[in-house]
C-alpha cells in the first residue's frame, strides 16, 4: 500500500470520526433534553417561560415538519431509516471529506436518529417537541412558530449547510483556485 494511499485512507476514517461524534453528541443532547420533557411535563402541559414569546410544552407530533402527514409515524419512521442509510452510502456525494460537509452530515444523521427514536419506541410512538416561540397578537390567541426539538434544529442546520455546499460547488474548483490566488502586480 503507498503512503498516499495510507493518507487517504487515515483521512476518510478521520472524517467518519467526526461524523460519528457529531451525530452521537446531537442525539444525546436531543434524547436528554426530551427526557427532561418526559420528566417534568406532562402530555399538552405548557410552561411559560418568557410571557407572550417563548414557553417550553410537551406536544407529541406523529407528522413531519409543521404536523404534515399526521398520524403516519410508521410510514414517517422507516423514511427516516431509508434517509439515513442513503445519507450513509452516498456521503461522498455530500462533501463529507470537507469539515463543513462532515458537521452537515453529523447534525443531520444525529437529527434523524433523534427523531426515529421517538417514532419506535412504544413508550413514546411520536415525536416530542418541547421548544415553542409565539406573539399574542392584541386580539389574543397566539401566533407562533411550530414547536420543534434538538432533532429538529440539528436537522434544519445540516440542510441549511449543504445547501450553502451545493451552491459554493456551483464555481468549478478551477475557477474557485483561480480566484484565490493572489494578485501580484507585474
Amino acid at each position: 500500500m503507498t503512503s498516499s494511499v495510507m493518507a487517504s485512507e487515515g483521512s476518510r476514517h478521520r472524517a467518519t470520526r467526526r461524523i460519528v461524534t457529531l451525530a452521537l453528541s446531537v442525539y444525546l443532547l436531543d434524547q436528554l433534553t426530551k427526557l427532561l420533557v418526559l420528566r417534568f411535563l406532562g402530555l399538552e402541559q405548557e410552561h411559560e417561560v418568557v410571557p407572550g414569546f417563548f414557553k417550553f410544552v410537551h406536544w407529541g407530533n406523529t407528522g413531519a415538519a409543521w404536523s404534515l402527514f399526521r398520524h403516519n409515524n410508521h410510514v414517517l419512521a422507516g423514511i427516516s431509516a431509508v434517509a439515513m442509510v442513503a445519507l450513509w452510502i452516498f456521503r461522498r456525494h455530500f462533501e463529507a471529506d470537507r469539515p463543513v460537509g462532515q458537521a452537515a452530515l453529523g447534525l443531520l444523521f444525529g437529527g434523524i436518529a433523534g427523531n426515529l427514536t421517538d417514532r419506535v419506541l412504544p413508550a413514546r410512538q411520536h415525536v416530542i417537541d418541547f421548544l415553542r416561540f409565539y406573539l399574542v397578537p392584541r386580539e389574543g390567541g397566539e401566533m407562533g412558530f411550530p414547536a420543534f426539538n434538538v432533532a429538529d434544529t440539528a436537522i434544519c442546520i445540516g440542510v441549511g449547510l449543504l445547501l450553502l455546499l451545493s451552491w459554493q460547488s456551483d464555481v468549478p474548483r478551477a475557477s474557485r483556485d483561480a480566484m484565490a490566488r493572489p494578485v501580484t502586480p507585474e
